[in-house]
């Protein structure tokens, strides 16, 4: 064994076989990109110098093994050699290695590096499938004990003291550790999205609950089980328990195919695909992935046929071959396709541009696609093995050398407008741990993150790398410079290294990512609450009317009972007769009713969806279809809802002269003419201070000048922002993509290249502009200072350091210096130079609805500079105020005396139809109400231009500091629209929430900014609860799904990043415009229609139930029934349904007239198609029809006993009047006439003639075809109808109501 200790002594000289001193990376693979820092201390060679790790290791078990092959002469039998072989080269106890690379104890000296002969050798083995699964389900290396014991505490994010205890560790309530690409140790929810309302095991508990909490239906069923007493029963048990099963049965048909619906769609958004990472860690030593054939047995086939001369060489031409792998990783990974519900914590996921993110995930790297080839096949077992990860697949993935674009530089941007309603991008950073890291090694990673939080804006978590494992041999020797085992490495997280869920990846970018938190624990649900069972106010009306009429029913009964002097009555007590009396008289509360109403909820949903001039739109929730016309707050999003979220620059002011529109080809010129380049001379960069040459024929001194200002703020607005350009391929074409954190940057760049300039390169250090018109570089600076836009400061800035001479061979220096900014007007006023038309134009721009910034400009010596940026480092190296500090620099040098250049207009541009569409709802009597999660500049400017504040209307600002007192001034000015932002609206809720809640709602207009998903829910309830009206929210992104379900009426917008809202909504449209006919005309008619429907049903009812009333007294008060089963049951559906239902087609107005007078809509919110006193004159109609229909059959027929044939008679006309009245009475309240009621009163009609021969057990027939049934019965009828029609054609007279006015009826 001193032959090979030799070749580690740090002065040996160089053998001449020096080809045979292989790299580490050459002899071992899988030890080649093992990561150790710090590195340990180099050691000296004659050709190179080289880290420890490359060279400590390098020679001795080549040497072994070729030592080992040399003396194979002598060895005893092949099996001997063979299983030397497997010991060195299968690490199968690595994990009793000590850093010396031996096994059991510390390498000596003296240690034996190959087995003895002598000593008992384990038989070969095969690993079974079992084994190799099992072996991927072991603990993490991090986890075991070895591990934990180098391991760094990690920081501390749960409740609890600090102490490392492994059940609190993986506590999913508290915080978490998530082991990345691998199983974890503890259960978390699924990733699925669920917008449904009930579980296979909570749908008949809730909704037999929801069905019985009506007063109706629980009416019925006690009259129902009341049947099953014998001296109860009066017919058959079925005529009273069928109705309303049949009513129940209809209602939850309806709960179960609406859910089932939702469900469908809650799985086509889960089923949406993600490239997935899959990892398999490579087996100890062996080097390959599972199931690749190894290299081993090739060699040892090779071994069996070659001769001994030659085996030294078959062994170099493997080492040769792992050479050229540069080592394998810890793990083996290949890519696959998994539905979003499938995803689980600790899964790598790859994102792309414009993909949904989603799971809450922390992104572990960014890279350009310029570096992925086309996606890794998913690798099967049956019929290929996953190639190794250094060769095939990793190609696809970035190296960590990759240029330093957005995306390799560890940069995302992020759109969250779907999350916390922001229109700005959001920039997103990976940790540089995992940035740099191959992704081969990420099975080494975990991230330890907190509990479930629902705050979008706030996270605080860890990431470790966990020590690799050692699988080369380490050299015996050198173990006293090995400082023990690998430290782990950590790294902190915060809010920049997340991406939520429900946000979109904006970048050109590939992102790979772990998935944090799923399903409901993911912010997006947290901050959604949960799914509630919505009833429409117009149930809750009839389930009031229902209360009354049973009262009516029991106080009929008692007076009857009384009247007979509570005397037993055929052997009854009487209260047992008041009982049957009830039972009689139960059709004064109709069960029919429900499945009216229900069936006629279907139908205006059908309406609804089949609108031609509303395409898309959905009725997810067809129970509250009648709510759509009693709205009276209307709680609108802003992002995707009113607006597109897509900038334009409209207008430019330069002082004396604005552009807009077709003026903007008139600043095209000025710029083509500006940075053009004589002919003859060769291209050079232009400066500011670059003479503006102007053309002969406009060579006047105001032209001249109204030019080079055109000139300057062209360039300001080309350089003062924080945009980088991306090159991509579309179609073909290398088209270019802006990139910005704030989309009004993105469209004043975009507009600086439609007017001639363009922005061609931006990096950290550099910014290069081309001439649209030339293609030259006409502008290159260097980046000095940066000072990004921020809420409170609202203004960003830039020092550059032009680039001066020709392109070829430009330098900077001695270049100009100037500082750009640009900014709102509320704070560049105090900072530009003095000026008398920046207050005024601002003001004009502002009432146009346009966001305004102003731009300006400042040249600064080399001195000066030099100055400030000696104090600016000086100021953001403090330790106490430091912000306030690099402020106070910023203003004393450079913020003061600002050349103001000019103002810019830009439009963020409105949804179709916004402007008519608020004022028509405006004038409906709808208070609107704007809440949005932006910022408050963006949102006053939207309400102006929306027309949702009207012109000329004081919009008043409440700030926190000043919130209570606010309220003083909005209490004599309730015509003022009330403008709050978040902390002051939380303040409000939270302090003063009666207060402010009485006043807001008074107001016509509100716009709240920064509202979190939970305020606008909060604000939802709130004013359901405080004003018991109806409350309708539209929205179109994740983020409104809580004020949405919070909401009366929820409608979502199907928008351009998801449909989130649009699932969880009650009606999903496609623009904001279809609001206008969804509420004024559908919910109007829907609304009306109901009304009418609902008092038809109980006058039906309650006439049948006057007639038996009366009955009941000409008969001695004997508690018998005067129609029994089928006449009973046949009233309430064959004979009057139909035609009472055909209702559902009426209407008052046109659609025309309905939108040009939108008060008609007004007019709902009152109530007074089903009030009280419309509901009361219905019952004075039934009693006087039914009194006058019963009494009059029982004058001119007679009443005798229910067995004779006075009796059929009786009932033969009365039941006959009953039918014809009902019909008429249907067709007396027909407002505009459709063919189906015209079919269903006829046809009904000629169904009741024609049943009559069939009715011989309850009729007289021969009585029923002479003439004195005719005659009586047309007496009977002119009495019943004549008069009620009378009054209704008088009171029309008198006061007509507003349909027949604009009608001009």
């Amino acid at each position: 064994m001193s032959a090979p200790h030799q070749y580690h002594q740090p002065n040996a000289p160089d053998d001449a076989d020096s080809d045979l001193e292989l790299d580490l990376d050459e002899l071992d693979p899988l030890a080649a990109h093992s990561a150790s820092p710090p590195s340990p201390p180099r050691r000296k060679s004659k050709e190179n110098r080289r880290p420890f790790h490359e060279l400590g290791a390098r020679i001795p078990l080549r040497n072994l093994r070729v030592g080992r092959l040399r003396g194979r002469r002598n060895a005893p039998s092949q099996e001997v050699d063979d299983e030397d072989l497997r010991g060195l080269i299968e690490d199968d106890d690595v994990g009793n290695r000590s850093s010396g690379g031996s096994f059991g104890q510390p390498a000596e000296d003296h240690a034996p590096l190959l087995p003895s002969q002598r000593e008992q050798r384990r038989p070969p083995r095969e690993t079974s499938a079992l084994q190799r699964y099992a072996s991927n389900l072991r603990l993490p290396s991090f986890l075991s004990p070895a591990a934990s014991q180098n391991a760094p505490a990690a920081i501390q994010l749960g409740d609890g003291d600090g102490e490392s205890d492994a059940e609190d560790e993986h506590d999913a309530t508290s915080q978490r550790t998530i082991t990345v690409g691998q199983l974890q140790t503890s259960r978390f929810p699924a990733n699925a999205v669920s917008n449904a309302k009930y579980t296979p095991w909570s749908f008949l508990p809730r909704t037999l609950y929801n069905e019985f909490s009506f007063f109706i239906n629980m009416y019925f069923l006690l009259v129902a089980m009341s049947q099953l007493i014998p001296a109860l029963r009066i017919g058959y048990l079925s005529t009273y328990i069928v109705p309303l099963a049949f009513v129940v049965s209809i209602t939850l048909g309806k709960e179960a195919l609406d859910d089932i619906a939702r469900r469908r769609r809650d799985a086509e958004a889960n089923s949406e695909g993600y490239t997935v990472l899959k990892f398999d860690e490579n087996s100890a030593g062996n080097g390959v992935a599972p199931g690749k054939a190894s290299n081993r047995k090739k060699r040892l086939r090779k071994a069996k046929s070659r001769a001994e001369s030659s085996r030294l060489t078959d062994i170099e031409d493997e080492e040769q071959q792992l050479s050229t792998t540069k080592g394998l990783a810890t793990a083996t990974y290949w890519e696959t396709v998994k539905p979003s519900r499938s995803l689980k914590v600790g899964d790598v996921v790859r994102l792309g541009k414009d993909m949904r993110v989603p799971a809450d995930m922390v992104i572990l790297k960014s890279y350009s696609p310029d570096h992925a080839t086309a996606p890794a096949p998913k690798f099967e077992e049956s019929d290929s093995s996953p190639t190794l990860v250094d060769g095939d697949i990793n190609d696809n993935l970035p190296k960590n050398d990759s240029t330093a674009s957005t995306g390799s530089s560890g940069e995302a941007f992020i759109r969250t407008d779907q999350l916390d309603g922001e229109t700005d991008w959001k920039l997103r950073l990976t940790s540089p741990l995992t940035q740099n890291l191959d992704v081969g090694e990420y099975t080494r990673l975990r991230v330890i993150a907190g509990k479930p939080d629902r705050r979008v804006n706030e996270f605080y978590g860890t990431v470790e790398l966990s020590p690799k494992r050692q699988r080369q041999y380490d050299p015996h020797e050198q173990e006293d410079e090995v400082s023990g085992s690998e430290q782990a490495q950590s790294a902190p997280l915060n809010i920049d290294n997340t991406v939520w869920a429900n946000t979109v990846l904006a970048s050109s970018c590939n992102v790979l990512a772990v998935v944090v938190y799923t399903g409901p624990q993911t912010r997006q649900a947290l901050s959604t609450s949960p799914s509630r069972s919505k009833t429409g106010l117009l149930e809750h009306e009839i389930n009031s009317l229902t209360k009354f009429l049973c009262i009516f029913t029991l106080s009929l009964s008692f007076v009857l009972v009384a009247l007979a002097g509570f005397r037993d009555i055929e052997g009854r007590k009487w209260y047992l007769s008041m009982l049957r009396f009830l039972i009689l008289f139960s059709t004064i509360v109709p069960v029919g009713l429900r499945v009216n109403l229900d069936m006629g909820k279907s139908v205006y949903a059908w309406f609804i969806e089949h609108d031609k001039s509303i395409p898309g739109t959905v009725v997810r929730t067809s129970t509250i279809p009648e709510d759509l016309g009693r709205i009276e707050y209307l709680l609108s999003d802003k992002t995707g809802t009113l607006t597109q979220n897509e900038m334009e620059m409209k207008k430019i002011h330069v002082g004396t002269v604005s552009y807009a529109n077709e003026a903007m080809d008139e600043v095209s010129s000025y710029v083509r003419q500006s940075f053009s380049t004589p002919a003859g001379e060769p291209p050079a960069l232009s400066t500011p201070s670059s003479v503006y040459v102007a053309p002969v024929t406009s060579a006047t001194r105001t032209r001249r000048e109204i030019g080079s200002r055109v000139r300057d703020v062209v360039l300001a607005l080309a350089l003062c922002h924080n945009v980088t350009p991306t090159t991509e391929e579309e179609n073909g074409e290398m088209v270019t993509t802006y990139q910005a954190s704030s989309p009004d940057e993105i469209a004043i760049v975009r507009w600086t290249e439609n007017v001639g300039l363009k922005l061609f390169q931006r990096d950290r250090e550099s910014m290069s502009l081309r001439s649209c018109d030339t293609g030259n570089t006409v502008v290159r600076v260097r980046i000095l200072n940066v000072f990004p836009f921020t809420s409170e400061g609202k203004r960003m800035g830039i020092v550059v350091k032009f680039y001066h001479g020709p392109e070829s061979s430009a330098t900077d220096h001695d270049g100009d210096i100037w500082f750009y900014q640009k900014g709102a007007d509320t704070v560049m006023t105090s900072i530009v130079a003095a000026n008398d038309w920046l207050e005024e134009e601002t003001a004009n721009m502002a009432r146009e609805g346009l966001r305004t910034l102003v731009v300006g400009r400042k040249r600064l010596s080399a001195q000066t500079y030099q100055d400030f940026a000696t104090k600016h480092a000086q100021a953001s190296l403090a330790l106490q105020n430091r912000d306030n500090a690099v402020a106070d620099v910023v203003k004393e040098f450079l913020e003061h005396d600002i050349e103001l250049l000019g103002v810019t207009g830009v439009e963020d541009k409105l949804q179709k139809d916004v402007k008519p569409s608020l004022e028509l709802l405006r004038n409906a009597g709808i208070k609107i109400w704007m809440l949005t999660g932006d910022k408050v500049e963006t949102a006053r400017c939207v309400a102006v231009s929306s027309k949702l504040v009207a012109r000329g209307q004081y919009v008043h600002t409440i700030a926190k500091n000043l919130a209570y007192s606010s309220l003083d001034y909005l209490r004599t000015n309730p015509s003022a629209c009330l403008l709050i932002d978040g902390e002051s609206l939380a303040l409000m809720l939270t302090h003063h929430r009666q207060a402010f809640i009485s006043l807001a709602v008074l107001l016509p207009a509100v716009v709240a900014c920064r509202c979190s998903p939970t305020q606008k829910a909060d604000v939802a309830k709130l004013i359901r609860e405080y004003t018991k009206k109806r409350v309708c929210c539209i929205g179109d992104g994740g983020n409104d799904v809580s004020m949405i379900q919070a909401a009366d009426v929820g409608v979502g917008i199907v928008g351009k990043e998801g449909r989130q809202a649009s699932l969880a909504a009650d009606f999903s449209i496609e623009q904001f415009c279809y609001l206008v006919k969804l509420l004024v005309w559908h919910g109007r008619n829907s609304y009306k229609r109901s009304a009418k429907l609902s008092q038809f049903v109980i006058h039906r009812g309650l006439i049948i139930s006057i007639c038996q009333t009366v009955y009941s007294i000409a008969s001695r008060f004997e508690p018998n029934a005067l129609y029994k089963d089928w006449l009973l049951v046949g009233y309430s559906t064959v004979y009057t349904m139909w035609p009472v239902f055909s209702l559902v087609l009426d209407r008052d107005v046109d659609e025309s007239v309905a939108n040009l007078y939108p008060e008609l809509y007004a007019e709902l919110k009152t109530g007074r198609s089903l009030s009280y006193k419309s509901f009361f004159i219905w019952v004075l109609v039934s009693i006087y029809q039914g009194s006058m229909i019963q009494g009059l059959s029982q004058l001119l027929v007679g009443v005798d006993g229910v067995t004779t044939p006075i009796f059929r008679q009786m009932v033969s006309v009365s039941f006959t009047v009953l039918v014809m009245n009902e019909l008429t009475m249907v067709a007396m309240e027909v407002t505009t006439w459709h063919w189906i009621m015209i079919a269903c009163i006829v046809g009904t009609g000629g169904i009741y003639f024609g049943s009559v021969p069939f009715l011989g057990e309850y009729y007289e027939l021969g009585f029923v075809s002479s003439l004195d049934f005719w005659w009586k019965f047309a007496v009977i009828a002119t009495i019943s109808l004549v008069p009620p029609y009378v009054a209704k054609l008088v009171g029309r007279a008198l006061r007509p109501p507003s349909y027949r006015k604009v009608r001009g009826i």
